[in-house]
């Protein structure tokens, strides 16, 4: 069993580094380098086997929207530099590629007016990967894939890399109780599964989605797919640019369901994403390795 580390950009956050109202956590990787370590060396502490670089947020997308593409390979190679500074090298270091768009201030919805051309975006997305080799990650996690166009076409930019790539699914429920993709209504989990398992990655995940969302999620991925398979959970909510540590999942309460989820679909990476902090994962590491 891996065990991944937790939220980066929350853990960044509530270490006081401010986030920013168009970048979130991004910008800190230059403005506030200190913390961003000082976040992956708490993981490491912890017990975390796998440091995922803070470059969620440098989505190429959204850095297009605001005119900075060509900030997104400075802060990522910032960005890995970090993790593998913290580390000492100790551990690999992924690093995190979303399809994030503008959000809207004081919610966890995007700006969904602005659409880019298939070539564009493909165009960006590579730029993005090809990055991620220059600055040394050893992997590509792509996160908070939700639909079958812009996560399939940067999935496949990172797959063209030659590096491994896992693949992290969000999901939510519809107001039917249907499994979606986060943030993308017209998209069902079972159809995001079957358009991002053409590209055959090296692990998937259900990621940065709700514990009691998490496990169900996991059952249907698992239908589709035999290989590797990883959960890191959220907990709390985001309200643009902040995250709001609210009803967070008691430690002992995680360990809980992620022993369900083990024995349900047989995980190889267990981890947290937003709003699951050090104590959480140092919790993990003693269930699964101790």
């Amino acid at each position: 069993m891996i065990i991944l580390d937790g939220g980066t950009g929350t853990l960044v956050q509530a270490l006081g580094a401010p986030m920013n109202g168009d970048t979130w956590c991004a910008d800190a990787n230059l403005t506030h380098p200190e913390i961003v370590m000082q976040a992956h060396r708490a993981y490491l502490d912890a017990g975390a086997e796998v440091l995922i670089a803070n470059t969620y947020a440098t989505s190429p997308l959204l850095f297009n929207h605001i005119g900075r593409d060509d900030d997104v390979a400075v802060i990522d190679a910032a960005a890995v530099r970090l993790a593998r500074q913290a580390s000492g090298g100790s551990v690999p270091v992924a690093g995190s590629f979303s399809v994030m768009r503008p959000g809207i201030p004081g919610s966890d919805r995007s700006e969904m007016l602005h659409e880019w051309t298939e070539s564009e975006a493909r165009r960006l997305f590579a730029a993005k990967a090809e990055g991620f080799v220059k600055a040394g990650a050893d992997v590509i996690a792509m996160e908070m894939m939700r639909d079958g166009d812009y996560s399939v076409w940067a999935t496949e930019a990172a797959l063209a890399t030659g590096l491994p790539v896992w693949v992290g699914i969000a999901v939510e429920q519809d107001d039917a109780g249907r499994l979606i993709g986060f943030g993308r209504p017209n998209w069902l989990l079972e159809d995001v599964v079957d358009a991002l398992l053409r590209s055959a990655p090296t692990m998937v995940s259900v990621m940065h989605t709700a514990p009691h969302d998490t496990g169900p999620a996991l059952d249907v991925v698992r239908q589709h797919w035999r290989g590797s398979l990883g959960a890191y959970a959220e907990s709390g909510y985001f309200a643009m640019p902040d995250w709001q540590f609210v009803d967070i999942i008691p430690e002992a309460e995680y360990v809980d369901v992620a022993r369900q989820w083990h024995e349900s679909v047989d995980l190889a990476m267990i981890g947290g994403c937003c709003g699951i902090g050090p104590s959480h994962i140092a919790a993990l590491h003693a269930a699964f390795t101790m």
